[in-house]
């Protein structure tokens, strides 16, 4: 029996979804983040390493004794950077790839660099990125989006691996 509240007006053509968008958890963006934040202060530490004896020492961000304001923006400004640079050319970071996430226009299109950096001003700085997060879970719930994705018209979708058009990978058999 077909429910005639549900059933489209005589004339009326339903719209079919030209694809699918999967919107990504709040979990695996957060292992996507963390997986960033650790590779990025892995490179900083080995650039540290190098500097070191030529006199100049970087403290990173869990020195803060140390904390020179110097060092702590060019910290922020790498991390900045990295996110700006990798998510405005593929779509994504390190994290992202490893977790299978990508960033991409409300209508699932690439995103440029423009839209990249306003959507990284977000996760850059850590105590915006707090707020960034609350207004989003709290301000706008059940949309899966922070505060600088809403300003920046972006959403982070899930993806799904797969192989090149016209080729099957075979597992040879152990």
């Amino acid at each position: 029996m077909v429910n005639e509240s549900s059933a489209p007006e005589p004339g009326h053509i339903a719209q079919v979804p030209e694809k699918t968008l999967y919107l990504a958890k709040w979990s695996t963006r957060f292992w996507a983040w963390l997986i960033d934040i650790i590779l990025i202060v892995l490179f900083l530490n080995i650039i540290r390493g190098i500097l070191q004896p030529l006199g100049w020492d970087i403290n990173l961000l869990w020195d803060i004794k140390q904390w020179d304001l110097f060092e702590f923006g060019f910290q922020h400004i790498f991390f900045f950077l990295y996110w700006t640079i990798a998510e405005g050319y593929a779509g994504q970071s390190i994290g992202k790839m490893v977790m299978n996430l990508k960033i991409v226009k409300r209508d699932g299109k690439k995103i440029g660099y423009g839209v990249a950096a306003v959507e990284s001003l977000g996760k850059t700085f850590f105590p915006v990125l707090v707020l960034d997060c609350l207004i989003g879970w709290f301000g706008m719930p059940g949309t899966k989006l922070r505060l600088f994705n809403r300003i920046s018209h972006t959403i982070v979708i899930k993806t799904d691996y797969q192989e090149p058009d016209g080729i099957i990978y075979v597992k040879e058999k152990e």
